[in-house]
């Protein structure tokens, strides 16, 4: 495939595509690949909430844990090279946590020559320019390239996402501009929403009191991404997402695979599906959303340094005001032997603060995370993590409250 990233080892630390072409076009061709998951809990978990009786039964009462393997995850990549830097990915999931039959993520086409045009002006223009269009994963912020999302969790050195795990699919278009400096920018534009609609609202907006209406959602990215040597390699990129208004915005709850952490802080009606993303935080941010990320990385020979600042602010459609977030977190990866750097041990730091709705009070969480792993090939790793997290300032009728988890999570990856 041209301008292609691997679904293997080989795409570790990378990021956007790059303008490198590598592969001659001869004639259409298709890559079919995949992507499977297996982890095996070890986690347990506590909490200090009042009861809240509901039918008779304590919601806030946590569900009783035991070690045990949880359900397996895959995907399923089809990528056609449709003509000479024109490239088709569409991406289904076949088996998750919160699907557990099969569901299309998304697909998109992406233009990295315009050869239909047979233009010399054009041809030298997209030297520099890659254009994206469909319904595809959006490009806010750097962290989504390194998550875990359903089977496809070869690119993240832990067993889960960041607490507050941004992540969507929108309807839309992006525009890349790469410099051979290092500097790298790009401009989209999407519908804003997971689920798309045609229908009218019938809600009125708390903000404004008419009713709601469905505007277009922008992002971006500015950065620079350069290997200085071959030892040396050093990116920083700043990105924003802003959708004024939306029928239900899902930039912090778009992940329809679910959590690799099974049932930690819910009650005992919980459900696997039902109750898809534990251990994470959602801001509730779905009728409007401004956010901003910052994304070091730093790489010297084996040691990688990733981090991540965002600030956020939002709410839902039957709040007048806007409330915020605050997210960073820390990866300190130390991969070895040299060259082939097929081992790995690091931590994680990740930290959450954040309004809640009608409450005056300030919560955070916060998250500790150690891993080791082993790529056995290019398509075959397995990794375990220590995870222990811990919910302050929350409400004593909320579950959360006092809570934490931790434990051992082990997980079996392949990619191809």
């Amino acid at each position: 495939m041209q301008f292609f990233r691997p679904n293997n080892k080989l795409a570790l630390n990378i990021f956007e595509t790059t303008k490198t072409d590598t592969t001659a076009f001869t004639k259409l061709k298709l890559k079919i690949g995949g992507n499977f998951t297996q982890d095996f809990q070890a986690l347990s978990h506590s909490n200090n909430a009042t009861p809240v009786i509901v039918d008779g039964v304590n919601s806030n009462q946590l569900i009783s844990l035991t070690n045990g393997f949880n359900r397996a995850m895959a995907n399923f990549n089809i990528d056609v090279q449709l003509a000479d830097g024109v490239r088709m990915n569409l991406t289904l999931y076949l088996s998750t946590r919160h699907h557990e039959d099969t569901w299309v993520k998304g697909g998109y086409v992406q233009f990295d020559k315009l050869p239909f045009l047979k233009s010399e002006v054009i041809d030298n223009i997209m030297k520099n320019f890659t254009i994206r269009v469909g319904d595809y994963e959006v490009d806010y912020g750097d962290q989504h390239f390194r998550r875990s999302d359903g089977g496809n969790a070869i690119f993240n050195p832990f067993v889960e996402n960041y607490i507050m795990d941004e992540f969507a699919t929108e309807v839309g278009g992006e525009i890349y501009y790469h410099h051979k400096s290092g500097l790298l920018a790009m401009i989209g534009v999407t519908n804003g929403e997971l689920d798309p609609t045609v229908l009218a609202s019938t809600q009125k907006d708390s903000a404004t009191g008419k009713l709601n209406v469905y505007d277009p959602a922008f992002h971006g990215k500015i950065g620079f991404d350069k290997q200085f040597n071959q030892e040396v390699r050093f990116r920083i990129t700043g990105s924003f997402y802003i959708d004024k208004s939306a029928a239900s915005n899902s930039l912090f709850f778009g992940d329809r695979t679910g959590s690799h952490y099974f049932f930690v802080m819910e009650n005992t009606v919980a459900t696997s599906d039902g109750n898809a993303w534990s251990g994470r935080y959602n801001p509730q941010f779905s009728e409007q959303v401004v956010t901003y990320m910052i994304n070091p990385f730093l790489k010297y020979k084996g040691l990688e340094i990733f981090g991540t600042y965002e600030m956020s602010k939002g709410r839902m459609i039957t709040e007048p005001d806007m409330r915020t977030a605050t997210q960073y977190a820390v990866d300190l990866i130390y991969r070895f032997t040299a060259q082939k750097e097929n081992f790995w041990f690091g931590g994680r730091f990740n930290s959450v603060k954040a309004e809640l709705p009608l409450n005056p009070n300030d919560i955070s969480i916060n998250r500790f995370v150690g891993s080791i792993g082993w790529f056995l090939t290019n398509n075959i790793m397995i990794k375990g993590e220590y995870v222990n997290q811990v919910y302050n300032n929350f409400p004593t009728t909320d579950i959360r409250s006092s809570g934490k988890f931790n434990g051992m999570m082990f997980e079996a990856v392949v990619g191809f």
